[in-house]
């Protein structure tokens, strides 16, 4: 039987060579007023107590409803914090992590045993990852973040790479194909560095508007080889310098780099201002 509560998200804090933190998010949000993010929220813990990370009752959490008025006002978001000093991954126990080893399908049993002294109480749904599980968790957080990142720039096969089967690793190791998907295709220079990705065009009420989405050349060499650990201190070496958020003008239009190599640009299409403009009705 399926457990349906279960965190959205895992915020993950981490730097080379050192145990991750790991937090349950759960988040919500509606056209509503603060009696429904009341209720909303005190559904998000469910979500986010659905998990615990180490010692029983010492998880992290937060927690966030977005208010969104109908009367056209400003967006209120209303967010809870669950102090603990658990979540992080310390290898206590077990194994280091690797995390350029290939992701690995566990199987943890979806119990929480919340043993009290000598005492074990009947467990409750969930899921408890105990020191023995910490190096597997932390190489699957890893692992897909730099699936997610793989995808942005529409590369289907080294997305793969870092998804198990649970996690649908099938469904992008098929024929990339550019009609039926995006696929890593294209490089541009931004702000004097090099990215890949894939452009897509779509009309902005008329003009025709080409979004590119890609990541560091770099960065993308790294995880398409499966280097994790590589990529990360690459990552944690140019964060402070690497978000960036403005207007480049060999491009034409704006661009959002963040910490993580991956960016976002948009601009009109070239060479719409020499296109023939329809006939007027003469």
């Amino acid at each position: 039987m399926r457990y349906r509560y279960r965190p959205q998200y895992f915020a993950e804090v981490w730097q080379p060579g050192e145990p991750s933190l790991a937090i349950p998010l759960a988040c919500a949000g509606k056209h509503s007023d603060s009696a429904t993010s009341a209720e909303q929220l005190a559904s998000a813990s469910a979500h986010a107590e659905a998990v615990h990370i180490g010692v029983w009752n010492e998880t992290p959490g937060l927690l966030f409803s977005t208010q969104l008025p109908t009367d056209g006002g400003s967006m209120t978001v209303h967010t809870l914090q669950a102090p603990g000093s658990g979540g992080r991954l310390s290898p206590a126990e077990g194994r280091e992590a690797g995390l350029n080893t290939p992701p690995f399908q566990a199987n943890v049993m979806p119990d929480i045993p919340p043993a009290e002294g000598l005492v074990a109480p009947e467990s409750v749904r969930g899921c408890h990852v105990q020191p023995k599980d910490y190096a597997w968790f932390q190489e699957a957080l890893a692992h897909t973040t730099a699936a997610g990142l793989m995808a942005f720039p529409g590369s289907g096969h080294t997305t793969a790479r870092h998804l198990t089967d649970r996690q649908g690793r099938k469904h992008f190791t098929g024929l990339e194909h550019a009609a039926s998907m995006s696929i890593q295709d294209a490089a541009h220079t931004l702000f004097g560095n090099e990215y890949v990705g894939t452009n897509h065009v779509s009309r902005l009420n008329g003009p025709r508007v080409e979004a590119f989405s890609g990541v560091d050349k770099e960065v993308f060499r790294l995880l398409a080889r499966g280097d994790v650990e590589e990529y990360r201190a690459l990552v944690h070496a140019s964060r402070g310098v690497r978000p960036r958020l403005t207007f480049d003008k060999n491009w034409g239009g704006p661009v959002s780099v963040h910490a993580d190599g991956s960016v976002f640009a948009l601009r009109l299409l070239p060479g719409q201002g020499q296109e023939p403009r329809p006939d007027s009705g003469r």
